[in-house]
């Protein structure tokens, strides 16, 4: 097993946070049922970019090999992550520990969340434990009005991804990452490794309507 830990397809992360309360401090809590709908409409989420972007970046390959990939990548994902944030109202994005793209580095709650997974506890086929749901109250905020609900699902590396970020990148592969990422770390992967997350954040009404204040 390598540094980057195993991680299962199902593995992910349900959080509702709003801020850096302490541990000790009242938190708000959520309406019942709105949990479970918000993180269905996460999964929702998650699920139409990767099949999306999945099926953009295998008809990339089939038409110029892995430097077409490289540039489909590149322009395809921005733009399926900012439609899908438009459409939803929650930002929806990837993020990575090792980022080919820097403006994929994670916010201090997605590393946290990721770095947890690589930690473990794992399951019997080396799959992240889903960590328990979190309420946090927001900062300077009363009753719960600037709550965030934050959810991520870890994106396993898979053996189509690895000739763009494995151990034995081709020449030409490797100088068209270069040209296009001079900062990129998201190499080294094995199959099954922790490649990055999907990372969506709800705030607003689709949080707040509803939210129970602390006593």
């Amino acid at each position: 097993m390598t540094a980057e830990r195993r991680a299962g397809p199902v593995s992910l992360a349900l959080i509702l946070l709003g801020g850096l309360a302490g541990c000790g401090e009242a938190v708000p809590t959520l309406p019942e049922g709105r949990e479970a709908e918000l993180a269905a409409r996460s999964a929702g989420l998650a699920n139409a970019f990767q099949q999306e972007l999945q099926v953009a970046l295998k008809s990339a390959i089939a038409a110029g090999g892995h430097v077409g990939a490289i540039d489909t990548c590149a322009s395809v994902a921005p733009a399926i992550a900012e439609r899908l944030s438009e459409e939803s109202g929650a930002t929806v994005r990837r993020t990575a520990l090792k980022a080919r793209n820097p403006v994929a580095k994670p916010d201090a709650f997605e590393r946290e969340t990721m770095s947890a997974w690589i930690r473990g506890p794992v399951d019997a086929e080396g799959r992240p434990v889903v960590r328990a749901a979190v309420v946090r109250a927001a900062t300077g905020q009363a009753g719960g009005g600037g709550a965030e609900y934050r959810w991520m699902r870890a994106i396993p590396a898979q053996s189509m991804c690895l000739a763009c970020h494995g151990k034995a990148i081709a020449p030409d592969v490797q100088k068209a990452i270069d040209a296009r990422y001079p900062e990129d770390k998201a190499i080294d992967f094995e199959a099954g490794d922790l490649r990055g997350a999907f990372s969506i954040r709800w705030t607003g009404d689709a949080v707040t309507a509803g939210v129970i204040p602390p006593a």
